[in-house]
Formats: C-alpha cells, sequence, structure tokens
C-alpha cells in the first residue's frame, strides 16, 4: 500500500504537475505561466513547488515562493503543506488562492504566522471568452512603449499601494517591482491610454497560458474615474487578451469593490470561483 506523502517536486515532476494544473486553467493560470516559463527548477522558478500524492499519483501542489498558493489542494494536503509551511517559517509576503483550501491553509498556519496585515476573505474570480456587443473599446487604450516605463511608472506605484495597502517601493526600493513591469512592458502585456503625459487608465496581462491569461493591475486615475473609463478601457484591453493571447480572460477583484464588479460585469465577465488573500 502507498501512503499519503509530500515533498518538493523536481524537473523530472514537470508533465505529473502540469496535469494538476490544468484541472483549473483559470484558477491557476499564474502558477502555470510561472511553471511554463521557468519548469520546477525552484531557482528559476523563484520559489518551490511542493507536491501531495495520494495512492501513487500527484494529486496536488502548493505554490511556496513570495506567495504561498495552494492548488488543487484536498483537505489532507493542505494539512501537509501547512505543517511545511510551518516547519519553513514564512517566507512569503502573502497566501493566495482558491478561498477554501486558502482559508484551511491560513486556518493552520494563523497561530504560527499571525496576525496577518489584512485577510480579503472573498475575492469573485471572473472570466469572459467573448468581448462586449454594446460597449467599444477605448481607441486611446494601446500597449505601452518601453520608452514610456518614466510614464507607467507611478501609475502602477499608485494602483500597487491603493489595493495592496503599502508601497512597492519599500524595502529595495522599487527594483524588483520595476523590473517585473518593465517585462511586462516588454512583452506587450501592459495596456494604457495617457494624455498628456499621464496615465488616465491602465491594465496589465500578467499570466498567460495556451488556455487562458490573468489580466491584473487595473487603475482609473482619481480626476477621471466615474466617467466610464474602466468598462471602455476594459473592453480594449480584452481585445487584444482574446485576440493577441489566449481564449480565455480572467481576473480577480475584491467583493467590497462593487464599483468594480460592476464594470466587469458590464464588459461580460461572470464570476466563475472565488479567491482568498492573506497578507503580511
Amino acid at each position: 500500500m502507498t501512503h499519503p506523502s509530500a515533498r518538493v517536486l523536481e524537473p523530472g515532476d514537470l508533465d505529473a504537475a502540469l496535469a494538476v494544473l490544468n484541472r483549473d486553467p483559470v484558477a491557476n493560470a499564474f502558477v502555470t505561466s510561472r511553471v511554463n516559463i521557468a519548469g520546477l527548477d525552484p531557482w528559476r522558478l523563484g520559489g518551490e513547488m511542493w507536491g501531495w500524492y495520494s495512492g501513487g499519483r500527484l494529486t496536488s501542489l502548493c505554490y511556496a515562493g513570495a506567495n504561498l498558493v495552494p492548488i488543487c489542494a484536498t483537505p489532507e494536503a493542505v494539512r501537509a503543506f501547512a505543517e511545511r509551511a510551518r516547519r519553513a517559517g514564512r517566507r512569503c509576503s502573502s497566501i493566495v488562492g482558491p478561498a477554501e483550501p486558502t482559508a484551511d491553509l491560513w486556518s493552520q498556519l494563523e497561530p504560527y504566522w499571525g496576525p496577518a496585515r489584512e485577510v480579503r476573505a472573498c475575492q469573485p474570480l471572473m472570466s469572459t471568452r467573448s468581448l462586449p456587443a454594446d460597449i467599444a473599446p477605448d481607441p486611446l487604450v494601446r500597449r505601452v512603449r518601453r520608452e514610456e516605463m518614466d510614464v507607467i511608472m507611478p501609475a502602477c506605484v499608485a494602483m500597487f499601494t491603493e489595493e495592496v495597502g503599502v508601497s512597492p517601493l519599500a524595502g529595495d526600493g522599487g527594483l524588483l517591482y520595476q523590473a517585473r513591469v518593465a517585462e511586462l512592458v516588454s512583452a506587450g502585456r501592459a495596456f494604457a491610454r495617457i494624455e498628456d503625459g499621464q496615465v488616465v487608465f491602465k491594465a496589465e496581462i500578467g499570466a498567460v497560458t495556451r488556455h487562458s491569461c490573468q489580466i491584473q493591475g487595473v487603475w482609473v486615475a482619481p480626476s477621471h474615474r466615474g466617467r466610464g473609463l474602466s468598462e471602455t478601457g476594459m473592453a480594449a484591453v480584452l481585445h487584444y487578451a482574446l485576440r493577441d493571447i489566449a481564449p480565455v480572460a480572467s481576473l480577480y477583484v475584491n467583493d467590497f469593490n462593487t464599483a468594480a464588479r460592476a464594470a466587469y460585469r458590464r464588459v461580460g465577465f461572470q464570476e466563475v470561483g472565488a479567491f482568498m488573500s492573506v497578507l503580511f
């Protein structure tokens, strides 16, 4: 009889790990995109991939890097991942993933890692396969050019600070964050409407797989809010996403952000699940 067990995955486990990730390509887009690029080597991946085996078969994963992310995690797997994380000590800045296993994981880690700076227990996961029929894409939303890094960065910092509650410039002065933004700009996955040298709308496509992509960093300048730019801007980003990148676009949003949820519904997004985030 083969007993259930957990271990750090190795490059030779790649096909089995991808099979687990592909069971829910929308919810797992972020981790899948990293694995597609880096494989399972911890140095390239930016963290370890833990695997849970039951009956000799890989059934659950947990990405342990800057984020701790349970993937297709059963209650048994969550217990094993929590014990491994507790022994290793907290190295992540957040725990994020599908709401139910993430809540279970946090309940087991909170006595050791708590208190969290903030817990966002319900973040609707939304997706769409089609463009809105009744909202025209904003023709001024376009890909950000490489020479516009100094234009887009203040908007990215403002969005991150507003959304997460801390500045991405803390710690290393923003070097890692700037490198990530530059990576998205270079890949043609950063979009903005820029007027008189100022960003009034922006969004990025942060994760990409052959099955789906995930939109992130949606932001409208405070002086331009209430004018429908989030809807026409998102329609434009969806045009690029669904035409050029993947057949499904997704995002997740805080449940208390009723205005954003309504705007996303108006451009065709439907709720398909829920995420949870624990921020440290």
